[in-house]
């Protein structure tokens, strides 16, 4: 009778820990995919040269791993290079200097292509709203079918362990991000313009008239929630152009909070490089069209954006 006990107070302590830990650590970053790396050790740093080393992610170990299908291609917007073409994981592509684009033909075999794992032409679809007519295909020296876009063959970067990072970029000076078009990729005019995360020392919670409790940045300005996002695993569906109406809420330190929960108070980390506060691990944003504190202007805009509760509830969601 005791061993059942025992065996049921175990499962529960479990069950527990697994709730307060689903998003991440209390302290510490959130990965795109929600799990937190604490304090980990810093990412080692790409090595100079003409390729990186063969450490992390794709393409460890001393033989060339076996190519990997991209499946749909994607785009991701980052701060600082634009739109980059990603695999369907979101892992960036990337382009070699040394390589030629007319006539296709791949320079990196042998330990380059350990550091530098070439993406296979098989099985590969076109991004939403890109030209499909840019992908195309080299045969490469030992008879392998690489992935081209516009002609520029297409690589991922051993270093790159998690959806976004782009890490490869600028390496040795001769391998960039792939833009969609197959140029190297690079913020420029007609990038869309993000807006600079609210500046946010702090959170606490402010009663409005009409939806009650309610959070605040520390310039009372009201917080959103977006229910396009996910908490489990943590996610953002708020990119490119949205950024710029619904600015991030930069990370909080917990002293500067009052009032507000602090479970699943953690950094996201965006595929768009930039840091996100999080509260019960949901993403939190201020709206672009409050222009003073007070203001719920974002209040159910396209019934989908809504201001935040202490405790982390969608305050006026219909449930």
């Amino acid at each position: 009778m005791n061993t059942w006990r025992n065996a049921s107070l175990a499962v529960t302590a479990v069950a527990l820990l697994t709730l307060t830990t689903a998003c991440g650590q209390e302290q510490g970053t959130a990965s795109p995919k929600g799990q937190s790396v604490g304090n980990a050790a810093p990412a080692q740093q790409p090595a100079e040269g003409g390729y990186g080393s063969e450490a992390g992610g794709y393409g460890s170990g001393a033989d060339v791993a076996a190519p990997k299908a991209a499946g749909q291609l994607g785009v991701q917007e980052s701060k600082k290079l634009g739109k980059v073409l990603t695999d369907s994981e979101g892992f960036t592509l990337y382009r070699f200097d040394k390589d030629t684009a007319r006539p296709p033909k791949s320079n990196c075999d042998g330990d380059c292509e350990k550091a530098w794992p070439v993406v296979p032409a098989d099985d590969v679809t076109a991004a939403a709203g890109t030209d499909e007519e840019l992908l195309g295909e080299v045969v490469r020296t030992d008879g392998s079918k690489q992935l081209t876009v516009d002609g520029w063959p297409m690589y991922r970067y051993a270093k790159d362990t998690a959806p976004g990072q782009t890490n490869g970029q600028g390496v040795g000076g001769t391998w960039f991000a792939s833009a969609p078009d197959g140029k190297k990729a690079a913020a420029n005019a007609d990038s869309p313009a993000v807006a600079e995360p609210a500046d946010a020392a702090g959170l606490s919670v402010r009663k409005d008239p009409e939806l009650g409790d309610i959070v605040v940045d520390k310039r009372g300005m009201t917080v959103y929630r977006f229910t396009q996002d996910s908490a489990w695993p943590m996610k953002t569906a708020c990119t490119g152009d949205c950024l710029k109406k619904w600015p991030v809420v930069a990370p909080v330190s917990k002293n500067s909070v009052e009032g507000v929960t602090k479970k699943g108070f953690v950094t996201f980390d965006r595929p768009d490089g930039i840091k996100q506060q999080t509260i019960d691990c949901w993403p939190i944003y201020t709206f672009a069209g409050d222009e003073k504190p007070g203001d719920v202007n974002g209040q159910g805009v396209g019934g989908t954006w809504f201001a935040v509760s202490p405790d982390s509830k969608l305050v006026g969601a219909k449930k």
